[in-house]
């Protein structure tokens, strides 16, 4: 990935200097997210998707107020995955109808919360739909559900996957059609949601996950009231290290344009069609910005220390589930275009092992009072770390 923001050798976010960006928000480590890389990766998706395909934001991946405000006037509608994301949405200008609450084990207040909204609760199983009916009965709102499928197929290619087999995602497809036929008229169907899996950087693989998606759904559709809302899920993956290719968006919109010609308009011609996204919106408008607090030699082996750490980016430190650990790009930003020095370790503040960011990188060299810059820090940063751990001050996060 190449971060395009630079002037004279020292990075830039949003045209603003990094060096005088830490100076505006008083502190280091922070995460600063540029608006205008996010506007313009919503403007080439959108050209991507064919006529008649929504694009939704999944809130998950980054919900920080600001962000979500700005997002909110450039997508079609937002995904939740919590109460707390939920009020965020909700005070964005996104309308109720237009958001989406998915995830397992959604309590009864939560549940509450969303059917009180008017947002479409997607139901991961056949006693949340029990729950479901107890609140709408008890407070006479009729609530719009849609049934999250849990496919009998994977997706290859897939950074993790969450269809096929067993898993506490959705209702297992072979299921579905039973619990179609007790629903009955006291919630208000809207339609079926299937997201086999993420982090995907091969077309090929994306596009055949929405065929047998669209095959299932249709298959499902048979048996089901009118489909008013079909959410074919995302997927979509980025960059994280240099053997890693940028997703082609555009075999994905060609399928996406025939799917919906041949099959989705003529058998579903009230369904509401969404591609739902979230890392691949943001993933790449945000760094990780912290300060080198120390630089030590132990046993032939450089470390560079810096302020922050796996507390605050969980993913780039490798404890994110990854099977192999690579290291995320990384660069100092006050020295670009200095020559490479020997590798070092970044490491964090943290008295743990675990706290790695950068396994023998090769940098300028770097010194006490330098910033180092963490790329592809825009999605499943902050809210995917441990932020009390050792109780460190949480971050600053500022839209640029």
């Amino acid at each position: 990935m190449t971060w395009e923001g630079r002037r004279d050798g020292h990075l830039t976010v949003g045209g603003i200097p990094v060096e005088r960006l830490a100076a505006r928000v008083g502190s280091t480590p922070f995460f600063a997210y540029d608006r205008d890389l996010v506007t313009r990766r919503v403007a080439a998706v959108r050209a991507a998707l064919p006529d008649g395909v929504q694009l939704s934001y999944a809130v998950k991946a980054n919900p920080m107020p600001a962000l979500l405000q700005h997002v909110s006037g450039l997508v079609d509608g937002f995904d939740v995955a919590s109460a707390g994301e939920l009020r965020h949405a909700l005070d964005t200008s996104t309308p109720a109808e237009r958001i989406s609450f998915a995830g397992p084990g959604k309590t009864v207040e939560e549940l509450s919360q969303a059917i009180a909204a008017g947002v479409t609760v997607e139901l991961e199983s056949e006693t949340e739909l029990a729950r479901v009916r107890a609140i709408s009965a008890a407070t006479g709102i009729r609530a719009r559900v849609a049934f999250r499928v849990n496919p009998d197929f994977t997706v290859r290619g897939s950074g993790m996957r969450l269809g096929g087999g067993p898993q506490q995602f959705g209702i297992d497809a072979e299921r579905v059609p039973e619990v179609l036929a007790g629903l009955g008229d006291d919630v208000d169907f809207q339609g079926f949601h299937v997201f086999a899996g993420s982090q995907n950087l091969r077309a090929d693989s994306i596009c055949e996950a929405q065929d047998r998606t669209v095959d299932l759904i249709l298959e499902l559709a048979a048996v089901s009231p009118p489909v008013r809302y079909l959410n074919l899920g995302g997927g979509f993956g980025i960059p994280y290290s240099r053997r890693d290719h940028p997703l082609d968006l555009d075999p994905i919109g060609d399928n996406l344009a025939r799917l919906m010609r041949e099959r989705i308009t003529p058998h579903l011609p009230e369904a509401r069609v969404v591609i739902e996204l979230g890392r691949y919106l943001v993933g790449e408008a945000g760094v990780y910005i912290t300060r080198v607090v120390d630089r030590k030699e132990s046993r032939g082996t450089t470390f560079v220390v810096v302020d922050g750490g796996l507390h605050h980016q969980l993913a780039a430190s490798g404890n994110f589930g990854q099977v192999i650990r690579r290291n995320y790009p990384m660069a100092v930003a006050n020295r670009l275009g200095e020559p490479l020095d020997a590798p070092v370790n970044v490491v964090g503040c943290l008295c743990t092992p675990l706290d790695l960011l950068g396994d023998r990188v090769e940098l300028p060299r770097i010194e006490i009072g330098d910033l180092i810059v963490l790329f592809q820090a825009g999605a499943y940063g902050l809210t995917a770390s441990p932020t009390a751990f050792l109780s460190h001050p949480a971050p600053v996060e500022v839209l640029v």
